[in-house]
């Protein structure tokens, strides 16, 4: 997708169907006035806001990979829903989510990435190790591989837990060396045999124009950092995938040397 034609449809819940136990963040399966089903991320979750930046970011840097992501939206939602829900954590969730909030498109019938089970040739489990490498994604190991398999193709879902630079506070992306030792637990990095090729390859598709229009779309309203503008904010998220990018040779070796069991 050209980086001109980015952008997120917003829809509103109209109903909430079924909280989604899974973690501690309590994401919901919900209906939008689109008549569709969406699996909706809270503003008002624990780890807050940059869960949904992260979301989003590296949701969208693996679409413009060519990777597989359903379809993330805007969520308005409106006070009217913590009235009604008997549940008091899931009411006290809702209300702290009033206003803008994330959501994937539900792909029903999808059933979770078993490695044992199901087979990714070494080209997309490459792109996919690439892809959390660059992001510092430490959720994507055999134990919640964060990934679903839908018509027979594999789904990336769930990138809260990437980006995780962004919560040590001020000066996060300031450049400097930072090693991604978790890449070694990476379900997918057994199969991940291309990494070199696919790290030239991905390098030319994540272009300084690509960032920018991806961390723009992310709202004012997510940006919290006590007297730092949200153009600064933004700026701090595209300087710290641009200094990634530049040191794609360093985690690519890291993780090749993790596949071949010598660190």
């Amino acid at each position: 997708m050209p980086a001109s034609n980015l952008a997120l449809r917003t829809v509103d819940v109209t109903r909430y169907v079924t909280p989604l136990r899974e973690g501690g963040s309590l994401p919901a399966l919900v209906e939008a006035n689109d008549d569709f089903l969406y699996v909706l991320k809270f503003r008002g979750a624990g780890q807050g806001p940059k869960a949904l930046i992260a979301e989003l970011i590296v949701g969208e840097l693996a679409r413009a990979l060519g990777l597989r992501v359903p379809e993330l939206v805007f969520v308005q939602l409106d006070e009217a829903f913590g009235r009604t829900e008997p549940d008091e954590e899931i009411q006290d969730l809702l209300r702290a989510s009033t206003g803008l909030n994330l959501a994937l498109h539900y792909l029903s019938g999808a059933s979770t990435y078993d490695a044992l089970v199901n087979t990714v040739e070494p080209r997309l489990a490459s792109q996919v190790v690439w892809l959390d490498a660059l992001t510092l994604n430490v959720d994507r190991t055999a134990r919640n591989t964060n990934m679903l398999m839908w018509h027979k193709e594999l789904w990336l879902i769930d990138h809260g837990a990437a980006l995780y630079a962004h919560h040590a506070g001020p000066g996060w992306s300031a450049p400097k060396r930072r090693p991604f030792p978790q890449i070694k637990d990476h379900v997918l990095l057994p199969r991940a045999t291309e990494l070199t090729v696919v790290d030239a390859e991905s390098r030319t598709l994540i272009t300084p124009e690509l960032l920018r229009n991806i961390v723009a779309l992310v709202p004012d309203a997510w940006l919290t950092e006590p007297d730092v503008p949200a153009d600064a904010q933004r700026a701090a998220y595209v300087q710290f995938l641009e200094d990634r990018l530049a040191a794609s040779e360093t985690f690519v070796q890291e993780a090749n040397d993790a596949r071949q069991g010598t660190i």
